[in-house]
């Protein structure tokens, strides 16, 4: 196995190269969890992965409570299936106040007060926006609880803690609901089956892969990834490569791929490796990053649209959307010919299919 071969994989099995014929909530099911920071960009990372699907499609899958967006890896927003939230959710227990929410004024009493003040909340609606959930949380008498830092700390933990998660948007704007309204309650998974359970879902979807990649993804400490990959090590395979181990599911059928393709912000292709080294080893990427004029994260972590031809990164890109029509503007890393560029707007109506848009691209 090479570098090459790492790739083909990878896009492969996160359903890139090969869009699996699977629903939307299924394929959040097959990947384990996709993160969905940025909404819109979440959907379209699944939508790539459903051969001829919408966006529409995708968000009925979220009205419909087939996809679940809360915080269950990493104390980030990703898309998971209702019937992983709970066992996934049950890794990481919450136990402390964080120092600077301490410094607001939030104790573990006020804490209490208002994780039961959102629960409440819910009682006579199903579904309430962010300025909603904030209001139910003002003018209770408790001081601390009026700020607007320590509202929003509330709210996350009571999505970590599984009160509550994301519900269906309202227009633009994102709802909550109460997850027992929303999932069915079930028996908890043990541990360690859990932890099994985790590793098989990444390294089915993400192999070929290593345990480094997989603690950066799930946020677990590295025994308990190990004790993961132990607890499915019948499952699993692994091949040595320039003196790395790397786990995958089966013996990796694919094919060639050189198609291009518009990943979203924060796609699994590069933010679900914690060493991207394999999707960025064209030598003339290489150059153009050591020179500093190119980026594909913000100095703040974000991750930016990219384009992929034949597994490798070669560009960022972004849409402007407008009434009837999107333009979708490319920023290369190296010189695109005629294929290329060809190949880029093959692309780029794929996603204005998704969107139900006309596509210009900018090259």
């Amino acid at each position: 196995m090479d570098a090459e071969r790492i790739v083909e994989l990878r896009l492969a099995n996160l359903g890139i190269s090969s869009p699996m014929g699977l629903s939307p909530g299924e394929v959040v099911a097959r990947i384990g969890a996709v993160q969905a920071q940025d909404y819109n960009a979440a959907l379209w990372a699944v939508g790539l992965r459903c051969r001829g699907s919408t966006i529409g499609d995708i968000e009925k899958a979220i009205a419909l409570g087939k996809i679940i967006r809360t915080w269950p890896l990493r104390q980030t927003l990703h898309f998971v299936s209702p019937r992983d939230v709970r066992w996934m959710l049950g890794f990481y227990p919450e136990r402390k106040i964080p120092r600077y929410q301490r410094d607001n004024g939030l104790t573990d009493r006020s804490l209490v007060v208002g994780l039961g003040l959102v629960a409440k909340a819910f009682r006579k609606r199903e579904f309430l926006s962010y300025s909603e959930m904030h209001k139910a949380l003002e003018g209770t008498g408790v001081p601390e609880l009026d700020k607007t830092e320590v509202q929003s700390h509330v709210i996350r933990r009571a999505g970590r803690m599984g009160i509550i998660c994301f519900g269906p948007h309202r227009g633009k704007s994102p709802t909550f609901t109460l997850l027992d309204n929303w999932v069915p309650r079930a028996a908890q998974m043990d541990k360690r089956r859990a932890l099994g359970e985790l590793a098989l879902r990444y390294f089915s979807s993400h192999g070929p892969a290593t345990i480094q990649d997989y603690v950066w993804w799930s946020g677990l400490r590295v025994s308990e990834a190990a004790a993961g990959i132990e607890a499915s090590v019948q499952k699993l395979r692994k091949e040595i490569f320039d003196g790395k181990t790397y786990y995958m599911r089966g013996r990796g059928a694919s094919r060639s791929d050189s198609d291009a393709h518009l990943l979203p912000a924060f796609d699994e292709y590069l933010v679900g490796y914690k060493d991207r080294a394999a999707m960025l080893s064209n030598e003339k990427t290489q150059k153009m990053l050591r020179s500093g004029k190119i980026f594909f994260t913000h100095s703040n972590g974000i991750f930016l649209p990219t384009i992929v031809i034949s597994g490798q990164v070669l560009g960022t890109w972004k849409c402007r959307h407008g009434k009837d029509k999107s333009v979708v503007s490319v920023t290369p890393f190296v010189r695109f010919g005629a294929v290329e560029r060809s190949l880029v707007r093959e692309a780029a109506q794929r996603y204005g299919e998704f969107i139900g848009k006309g596509i210009d691209v900018k090259v």
